[in-house]
């Protein structure tokens, strides 16, 4: 075992729930930050928990990842509240409740049928909720001390943010690239004619972030007072239609038509013959580093007062990145290089401060990204979904974590449920699963692992809500490689149940991972 870390060097030992604003319980369509979130605040103190994770909430595009955003900066206006509209005198009952409508079906078993709310229609949201918002923004009284306020603080990325919007709305959802030339290459002559032509519209999309980051603010701070901490998800890299790439594209590996000669992506693997082609611009790291990483020094700052604690997707990729020829199909034939290394995660540190990192650390690890990490001194991340393969040496078995400074998962929004998972495995297959958690019913597994996780050494425990609930796949989050089935499971008011309840709140008890409050 290696020496442990001092206790002051490390986050403090405590559990959570892993669940996406969008999954919450609404009457719209969607999870927002409105009274359900402040009502699942309550239930996780109830539950004595100590974290809350949650997705990213940057403004989604195509395919509606949360990780292919419009914006680095900015907040996603589906998840601003229509109701907290309607108190605010913005919106009236009959234009809130028009947002209604049939958002799609689960095949869902009866057990699960009281505990899944229809999903999300994104195409739904996308034809309606932009025209309330619309009947709001109105109403609204754009000379309000706080929020011309907002509009100077956040200037530096709200600009860039507001006229990325405005252009895409003109030229019909087309991605920046395909712009006219001067909109493309950002001509000032041609920004100043979009800005006057504009104004209207560029006062609504300044609204819309200042609804969000008003909710934003005060949600965290009702979670912070109740002793929760909210874990953000930051991704590694930024989307090519983007505010971020458009306005700073100096930044990124593109020819001069703005388009990226390396895409990242990773190799083919044991989920993966062709491996994936994510399309996401490489950075130009060597530019970056000698800038003294200040793009990255002002997404971190931006994304540590969003969130108490961070995590970083794809933690790999500081180590060491795979970039794939933008011609090539799928991520075959593309290589590996060395990624910004120490230098970056020194500058990341020195913006956040200390404790307010987890590394995503999945993957094929090589030595230099354990090395890495190492030197970091952040906690990565074991998932138990993982862990039983058959091999005692399995990395994800609790019994070789290395150190109590680790993060263990039941699964990711990436994963399979626990119950969808194990439904799909021979008796065989299972055997060494029963074998180790003393259990001998498939039933069995989701609470065994949930179990598991709270009873090992690992500082910090997050259970994705649909394994708390032993939910099936078709509550599955993400579907990685895939579009149109994704980001759209949401829970039912009420669907954790009081059994549920009491289950964790006797785990937390027992395994000494209550919160301070």
């Amino acid at each position: 075992m290696k020496k442990a870390q001092r206790q002051e060097d490390r986050m403090q030992r405590g559990a959570g729930i892993l669940l996406s604003i969008t999954s919450l319980p609404s009457p719209h369509g969607i999870g927002t930050i409105g009274r359900e979130a402040y009502d699942f605040v309550d239930l996780l103190a109830e539950m004595k928990q100590s974290y809350w994770q949650v997705l990213p909430l940057g403004p989604t595009g195509y395919g509606d990842s949360p990780y292919q955003s419009f914006s680095a900066f900015a907040g996603n206006p589906y998840l601003i509240d229509l109701d907290e509209l309607v108190r605010q005198g913005l919106l009236t009952e009959e234009e809130a409740g028009s947002a209604d409508g049939e958002t799609g079906s689960l095949k869902i078993s009866e057990a699960e049928a009281g505990t899944l709310e229809k999903p999300v229609d994104y195409g739904h949201l996308y034809q309606t909720r932009f025209q309330i918002l619309r009947k709001a923004f109105v109403r609204f009284h754009t000379e309000k001390k706080e929020y011309r306020s907002f509009c100077d603080e956040n200037r530096e990325w709200l600009d860039d943010y507001i006229l990325y919007m405005v252009i895409k709305n003109r030229e019909n959802g087309k991605p920046w690239y395909e712009w006219e030339e001067p909109l493309k290459q950002r001509k000032e002559k041609a920004l100043q004619k979009i800005r006057k032509e504009e104004q209207e519209n560029c006062e609504f999309y300044c609204f819309l972030q200042y609804e969000f980051f008003r909710a934003w603010t005060d949600l965290k701070a009702y979670a912070n007072g109740k002793g929760i901490r909210i874990i953000g998800d930051i991704p590694l890299y930024a989307a090519l239609d983007s505010a971020d790439v458009w306005a700073e594209r100096e930044e990124f590996l593109l020819d001069q038509e703005g388009r990226p000669t390396v895409v990242a992506g990773c190799p083919p693997d044991a989920f993966s013959d062709d491996g994936q082609k994510w399309g996401n611009p490489i950075y130009d790291w060597e530019r970056m580093e000698k800038e003294g990483f200040s793009w990255w020094r002002r997404r971190m700052d931006a994304a540590g007062r969003l969130f108490d604690i961070i995590r970083l997707d794809h933690f790999i990729g500081f180590a060491r990145y795979y970039s794939i020829p933008a011609e090539n199909e799928n991520g075959r034939n593309g290589k590996w290089n060395k990624g910004p290394g120490r230098k970056l995660t020194e500058a990341i540190e020195e913006t956040l401060g200390k404790n307010r990192v987890i590394a995503e650390d999945l993957g094929v690890l090589v030595p230099a990204v354990k090395k890495l990490l190492k030197k970091t001194g952040w906690p990565g991340m074991r998932v138990l979904l993982f862990a039983f393969d058959g091999n005692p040496h399995n990395e994800h078995l609790p019994y070789n974590y290395e150190s109590q400074n680790e993060v263990v998962y039941t699964g990711t929004h990436d994963n399979e449920t626990v119950a969808g998972y194990f439904a799909q495995k021979t008796q065989k297959e299972l055997e060494f699963a029963y074998r180790y958690l003393e259990i001998h019913e498939r039933r069995q597994i989701p609470d065994a692992l949930i179990r598991e996780a709270y009873r090992s050494s690992a500082d910090i425990v997050i259970i994705s809500l649909q394994d708390l609930l032993g939910l099936s796949n078709e509550a599955r989050m993400n579907f990685p490689s895939t579009i149109g089935k994704n980001w759209r499971f949401r829970m039912k008011k009420g669907g954790i149940t009081r059994e549920r309840q009491e289950f964790i709140r006797n785990l937390t008890e027992i395994y000494g991972r209550e919160a301070d409050r």
